[in-house]
Parts: C-alpha cells; sequence; structure tokens
C-alpha cells in the first residue's frame, strides 16, 4: 500500500512505506550506509553517528546498524549523500533504478536496498515486493528442510527397526546359552552338594581328634607349670647370691676410685700451672669458623629453600619478603583477572592496592605495581596508598616490558620478587636475576 503526501505522480520522496522494513532488506541497507561513510567527512555526518565515523565498515554495520538505519529515515539530506555515494558505487544499478526499469537479473533485496535509499518514483512496491519475494525464499527453503527432515527421520525409522530385528535375535541367543549354563550350574551344585556331606564328615572327623589333641596338651601344661615352679625358685636363689658378689665389688672398687680421682686433680693443676708459666692467650678462633659457607646476612631470593613447603605455599613468599632489601614488583591486572576477573577493572585495581597496601605495611618490603595503560582512553585519576608505587606503562609498551625495565634497573644482588602467572614475563625475569612467584600464591597470601 502506497500513501502520497502531496507530491507530484512522480515524486518517489512522497511515497510512504505503512509496514516495518524487510529483514533482508534492512541488513542491505544499513550495509550501503556503512561503506558510504568513507567518502563522507565527520562534518557531513549527523551527530549522533560521529562517533562510528573511524570504524570500519563491518565494524560499523554491527555496532551503529540502528543509529545508521534511524538517521537514514529522518535525516533526507543525510539519505541523499548517501545516495550521491552509492551512485558512484553502483552506477548500473541507480541508472536503472532512475529510469524505471530494474534489472530483472539482480538481487530484489540489493534493487529493494538501493530503492530505499534513492527513493524513485515507486520505490514502496520495490521493498514491498522484495520483502514477499524473500518471505517466499524462506517458505521454499523451510519446506525442502522439512522434506530433508521426513527423508531423514524415515530413514532412522528403517534403521532402527533393524536395529531391533538384530537386538532380538542376540538376545534370543543370549538366552539359549543361559538356559545352557543353568543347567550346567544345576549339575555343578548337585556335586557340590555331595563334596559338602563328605566335607562334613571328614568335620566330625577332624573336631574328635582335637579333643584327644586338647586333653594331651592340657597334661602337657601341667608338667610345665611344674617345672616352671620348680625354676623360679632356682632363680631366686641365683639373683640372692648375684647380688652378694656385686656388693663386695662395690666395696672393692671404692678405693680404686679414690685413687684414680686424686692421680686426676693432681694432672689438671700441672696443666694450670704450666699454662701459666707459658703464658698461653685464650683460643680466639674456632675450626667451625674455618668452614666456607653462606651467612644468613648473604641470603638471596634463590637460597630461600622450598623443602618441606608446597609450590604455592604462601609461606615462601613470606621469606622472601623477609630478606634485606626486598622489591616486590606485581603484575597489576595478570594477578586481578587470576583472583576476581568479574569485577571492574576500576574494582579491581583499589581492591589490590589496599590488600598491597597491608602487605607493605606487615613486611617492610617496596612494593610497585605495574598496570597496562594501552587501553587507558584517559589519565587514571588515583592517589597511591601508603607504601605502594602504582605505574602504568606508556603507549606501545606493554606492562610486561615495564615489569622487565624495573627489574634490570635493579643492582645485581637485591632480591627482586615478580607475581605475575604469564610465563613468558616469569622466564625473563628470572633471566634478569629476579625471582617469580605465581599470582595464585600472592592472591593466597593477601586473603
Amino acid at each position: 500500500m502506497v500513501e502520497t503526501t502531496g507530491g507530484g505522480p512522480g515524486d518517489g520522496a512522497a511515497e510512504v512505506l505503512d509496514r516495518p522494513l524487510p529483514e533482508g532488506v534492512r541488513r542491505r541497507v544499513v550495509q550501503i550506509v556503512a561503506d558510504g561513510f568513507g567518502g563522507l567527512t565527520v562534518a557531513e555526518l549527523p551527530a549522533q553517528l560521529r562517533q562510528y565515523a573511524r570504524f570500519a565498515p563491518n565494524r560499523r554495520a554491527k555496532f551503529a546498524g540502528n543509529a545508521m538505519a534511524a538517521a537514514l529515515e529522518t535525516d533526507p539530506v543525510f539519505r541523499q549523500r548517501i545516495g550521491e555515494q552509492l551512485r558512484e558505487a553502483q552506477p548500473e544499478l541507480t541508472g536503472a533504478l532512475d529510469s524505471g526499469s530494474p534489472p530483472p537479473a539482480a538481487d530484489p533485496l540489493d534493487v529493494a536496498a538501493a530503492a530505499y535509499v534513492l527513493r524513485p518514483a515507486g520505490w514502496v512496491k520495490l521493498v514491498a515486493a522484495a520483502g514477499e519475494e524473500a518471505q517466499r525464499a524462506d517458505a521454499e527453503r523451510a519446506g525442502e528442510e522439512s522434506r530433508a527432515e521426513v527423508e531423514r527421520l524415515r530413514a532412522e525409522l528403517a534403521a532402527a527397526r533393524e536395529h531391533t530385528r538384530a537386538e532380538t535375535e542376540r538376545l534370543r541367543a543370549e538366552l539359549d546359552g543361559a538356559k545352557k549354563e543353568a543347567e550346567s550350574l544345576h549339575r555343578k551344585l548337585r556335586a557340590a552338594l555331595s563334596d559338602v556331606k563328605r566335607g562334613e564328615a571328614a568335620l566330625r572327623k577332624v573336631q574328635g581328634e582335637m579333643e584327644a589333641v586338647r586333653a594331651e596338651g592340657q597334661t602337657q601344661v601341667s608338667a610345665a607349670e611344674s617345672e616352671t615352679r620348680r625354676l623360679k625358685a632356682r632363680l631366686g636363689e641365683a639373683e640372692a647370691a648375684l647380688e652378694a658378689a656385686r656388693r663386695a665389688a662395690r666395696e672393692g672398687r671404692s678405693v680404686e676410685d679414690m685413687r684414680v680421682r686424686l692421680l686426676l686433680d693432681t694432672v689438671l693443676d700441672a696443666a694450670q700451672g704450666l699454662r701459666r708459666e707459658l703464658a698461653l692467650p685464650p683460643v680466639s678462633v674456632r675450626p667451625a669458623e674455618t668452614v666456607d659457607a653462606v651467612e644468613p646476612g648473604r641470603m638471596t631470593p634463590k637460597d630461600i629453600a622450598a623443602r618441606a613447603l608446597s609450590e604455592h605455599d604462601p609461606a615462601i613468599l613470606d621469606q622472601l619478603l623477609a630478606l634485606p632489601q626486598a622489591h616486590l614488583v606485581v603484575d597489576g591486572y595478570n594477578v586481578t583477572k587470576t583472583g576476581y576477573p568479574q569485577m571492574p577493572l576500576e574494582q579491581q585495581r583499589l581492591r589490590l592496592l589496599g590488600q598491597l597496601s597491608q602487605l607493605a605495611a606487615q613486611t617492610g618490603a617496596e612494593v610497585t605495581c605495574v598496570f597496562d595503560g594501552a587501553e587507558l582512553v584517559a589519565p587514571v585519576l588515583l592517589a597511591p596508598p601508603r607504601g605502594v608505587r602504582v605505574l602504568f606503562s606508556k603507549p606501545g609498551v606493554t606492562a610486561d616490558e615495564l615489569i622487565r625495565q624495573l627489574v634490570r634497573a635493579e643492582p645485581p644482588g637485591r632480591p627482586v620478587i615478580v607475581a605475575s602467572t604469564d610465563r613468558e614475563v616469569a622466564d625473563g625475569v628470572a633471566k634478569a636475576g629476579a625471582r617469580p612467584v605465581a599470582s595464585a600464591m600472592l592472591l593466597k597470601r593477601l586473603s
């Protein structure tokens, strides 16, 4: 249905579409507008579309499709400019539409989309015809799919019937085998019952023999008890004799002990007199001080022993931060996206920095937190917490490279610990002399 608003008989701009634009035509229209952006300046675009001027045509059609369709419908000047771009890109199609005879071989959706943009006389009929053609094509495609589905279901039904027949035959064969096996088991059961009866008779015979052996054992136990009592009496007599012998030995040994003590005191007094006469100084060097080893103050991050500790035990991190002049470098987003990725980036930063401030206060170590600044559209307004240095990488420089620069800036021998799960970062800082730890270990320590 076409409505006119007072234009001339050949004025296509006066025609109005009384139904929603078919989806296929709408997609082609949006693509035409997205392709036409490249030939327009920012000033020639409507205000709501200028933010998409630098997008590629495909991204422009994806993210700004509704806005472009609305601007094309409500802004005649913008529609005219897009029409001029379309005439330059597709002169044959637009020329045929201007002459009132669209090419019969052209795609109806392309013809309808071009007519919607150019608004020649009768453009509403072209759009409506394209919508009907698309509906017919969809209906035919649905019918073909339905027929194919019916054929597929018939084939599956035939296969299921064949499978059922084969399964029935298999079950019958298994049933016959089970019957034969049951008969064999019955025969074995009767034989087993006979064996049980013979076993019961043998058991009764063994029980009689056991009773006789038990009686004989009781007789032997009585004789053994009598012998034990006799041996105990003799043992008491031997212990009394031994105690008397020990007492006589102690009395003789006390005189010998007195002589040995007197000789020892004489030797000690002689040794002290000799030391005073020779003026020997006290010993200042101990043998243990001549052994080469690592003193506690000279430990490095690589000397921290992980023995009896899990690789992810936070106690290892505590030992590292307890080293003199320790410096902890944290890969910020790597840690936050490991621990709480569902939070917005700003909340992730605030939560991590607050926990790092508490860790710095507890350990006294120097703490530096590095965030990737490549995707920042404006500087971050952030007051670093006490004890934590906050750095953002410059444009063109990743946070990983900034971490490696921080490690290389430290003097050799200073304990530097880098918290990151990125394997490339861990390998790089390890080569530079730093000690990498997993982000999960730091999160466990902070919690």
